[in-house]
């Protein structure tokens, strides 16, 4: 029944591709085409794109599981060589799920911000971007090899620019979008510096190829070789995983993300939580065989993504800017997916990945509904009370929250637990340590924002007038978050653990395990478990009571006992301070690298006036000297002998005419006088 949907798969991409082509020429020609048009064909483009993908969903589900892996191949594109890569798509489970986050998760996005961004005057340029981002995403998680991915990565990267610098008149928007940006390339130069080092490798091996099934059947060759003294599969990871640092905000890559909450709320929940940053984690899943390979760079890869959880939460307690929040809140959720791709928990990760974008989504479009209620503002401290004045946003903003606090029976609780069991059991402590305390301090500070942002009363911590007049957003942006809230709900239902089916008397299992788990047979998924079912009932439980106590914290000290957080920052002011300038990282990072690069700019700027350009100067003066005197040569002495010569013939010429009158009695005394001019020589 659904096997029709397989054929015209290609289309997914291609739709949003040719929305963003009308839209762009709409406003790139200056036309005002009626509102209803543009987020027609936009929301309508990647709305078809998400029905095709969940129809070839369902065909793959109807499969064996060895049966759900298919190269769509559309025409040859590069053979140079040893180098081969097809226009191909790869349609496994893992692309799949992500096809359904992007199209699905974008569609419900699209149509929030049709209400969103209703008066904006550059309308069709917005949805064009929007449909061109979801356009480049789709192409990074179907393309079937390298390179496909890489213009997808490279596509996502410039969408984000586009997207973050939206209202490029407010300079400071401008500047985040050029921060995005740069910081990408960084991460670019690495993913690429990894990619052409596997290829090299398995050149030299004899087996070159960039497509994911190929390599999947080579990457054992590549264990034993080593270049430079460390291990060939180990620096390509290493190097690819530079590349996710830069996508997916982790240290010390991550800094671009808060800035790009300039950008329209829209954008931030797609880009910031159900997509773009989600890049570096899918490709990491994509390439599992080749990570599992390598225990020095799952290490590497736990430890940065734990950590980054950890320091990104202590951020989210000191930030006042609703977005700002959200945004440290992402930094440290994809921590956790990073930190499952280290243990080789790759369906955790993904499985977080997918509840993240229902939950994450939801909490931006939140924020941005309250946004919008209060005007424009987004400092929380002049916010408060707006429960009763945005019922449905609020009740969506709770459920979310609760969902990412990791309570039971919300998504985040499964797939958050699920992260910490795996990374336990497979033996990282010290990293587990780090996970439990990020996810407290994660449950403090969303709860933080709940308390400054819905409860207590309006502007109640400044004490001044009440300036603005909080309302309802319209059912275009409140349809959307009720559906956002309903999959934080029952989203997590997805990766219900089968030892918590057990501890219930129920016969389950854990669907999305069993729908990617054949992709990862090198994770734990398989193996590496305690394999005591009381171990990880316990965890769970205390993973439970992190979350609840930690929600608790922040409901009391954010509502009724706020003199609480007043002392213990009094006592603390200066640890305080630091963590209010997050801890000073963009000030570092602006000393050693942008003053420095600047300083460089500048040096090269002045050798170039006066180095090169002295030299270049100098080469058209000797140039000029040269040639003056050339032309002088020329002038006066080859070309004065040469008129010389023909003056002397034309002067010669005008003397001797003088003698030719035409006359022939002239001709005959000149005949005569020159034969008695001889004749008395002779006889003389």
């Amino acid at each position: 029944m659904f096997d029709k949907f397989i054929g015209v798969i290609p289309l997914v991409p291609l739709l949003p591709l040719i929305g963003a082509a009308i839209n762009g020429f709409v406003s790139f020609r200056g036309w005002r085409p009626a509102r209803s048009f543009v987020h027609a064909v936009a929301c309508g483009s990647i709305g078809i794109s998400f029905l095709i993908t969940l129809g070839a969903f369902f065909h793959f589900v109807g499969l064996p599981p060895e049966a759900r892996e298919m190269t769509l191949t559309l025409w040859p594109w590069i053979y140079l060589g040893a180098v081969h890569a097809d226009v191909a798509f790869l349609i496994d489970p893992l692309s799949l799920t992500m096809m359904l986050v992007i199209s699905g998760v974008g569609s419900v996005i699209h149509i929030y911000a049709t209400g969103y961004m209703a008066h904006d005057k550059d309308y069709p340029r917005f949805f064009a971007y929007l449909n061109l981002f979801c356009f480049a995403m789709l192409l990074l998680v179907m393309g079937s090899n390298l390179f496909m991915m890489f213009i997808g990565w490279e596509g996502v990267g410039l969408c984000s620019y586009l997207l973050i610098g939206f209202w490029y008149e407010h300079k400071p928007n401008a500047a985040a979008g050029m921060k995005a940006f740069v910081v990408n390339r960084i991460g670019d130069w690495g993913f690429l510096i990894g990619v052409l080092l596997l290829f090299w490798t398995l050149f030299q091996l004899g087996h070159p190829t960039v497509t994911f099934t190929e390599i999947r059947e080579q990457a054992p060759l590549l264990v034993g070789h080593a270049w430079g003294g460390v291990a060939v599969v180990t620096l390509v990871c290493l190097f690819l995983f530079v590349g996710a640092t830069g996508k997916s905000a982790q240290i010390p890559l991550y800094v671009w993300l808060p800035d790009a909450m300039a950008g329209p709320t829209p954008v931030s929940a797609l880009i910031h939580a159900a997509t773009m940053v989600t890049a570096g984690v899918y490709m990491i899943a994509r390439l599992n065989f080749l990570f599992s390979l390598s225990p020095v760079a799952q290490t590497v890869i736990t430890t940065v993504g734990f950590s980054t959880a950890l320091f990104a939460a202590t951020i989210g307690f000191a930030q006042n800017d609703i977005k700002k929040v959200l945004a440290y809140s992402t930094v440290s959720q994809l921590g956790f997916m990073f930190g499952a791709m280290g243990v080789m928990a790759y369906t955790a990760g993904i499985f977080h990945l997918v509840t993240h974008a229902f939950f994450k989504a939801c909490l931006f479009l939140g924020s941005g509904s309250v946004i919008h209620g209060m005007s424009g503002e987004q400092d929380m401290r002049k916010m408060g009370g707006l429960k009763k004045y945005m019922p449905k946003t609020f009740l969506t903003f709770i459920l979310a929250t609760l969902a990412i606090a990791g309570i039971f029976p919300f998504a985040g609780f499964f797939s958050k637990d699920e992260i910490l069991w795996k990374t336990f059991s497979a033996g990282y402590y010290f990293q587990w340590i780090l996970g439990v305390v990020a996810a407290l301090g994660t449950a403090i500070y969303m709860f933080r924002l709940i308390g400054m942002t819905f409860l207590g009363n309006l502007h109640e911590e400044t004490g001044g007038e009440k300036p603005h007049h909080p309302h309802e957003s319209p059912a275009s942006m409140t349809i959307p978050l009720m559906i956002l809230a309903g999959l934080s709900i029952v989203g997590g239902f997805l990766g219900f653990p089968e030892s918590l089916g057990r501890l219930f008397g129920l016969h389950h299992s854990n669907l999305i395990e069993g729908w990617l788990s054949p992709l990862f047979h090198h994770g734990v998924e398989e193996g590496g478990e305690l394999g005591v079912p009381i171990a990880e009932y316990l965890l769970m439980f205390f993973s439970l009571a992190v979350a609840v106590g930690g929600s608790y914290i922040g409901y009391l000290f954010y509502t009724t006992r706020r003199d609480i957080p007043e002392k213990i920052v009094a006592r603390i002011r200066p640890l305080y301070q630091v963590v209010v300038n997050k801890y000073y990282v963009d000030e570092i990072y602006d000393a050693i690298f942008v003053k420095n690069l600047l300083r460089l700019n500048q040096g090269m700027n002045l050798f170039d006036q006066k180095v090169i350009d002295g030299l270049v100067n100098a080469s058209g003066l000797v140039v000029r000297i040269f040639s003056w005197i050339s032309g002088f040569l020329d002038k006066y002495l080859v070309d004065g002998l040469v008129n010389l010569v023909a003056e002397a013939t034309l002067a010669s010429g005008r003397n001797l005419r003088k003698i030719q009158t035409g006359r022939i009695q002239n001709y005959l005394y000149v005949a005569v006088g020159g034969l008695v001019v001889a004749i008395l020589y002779k006889f003389l």
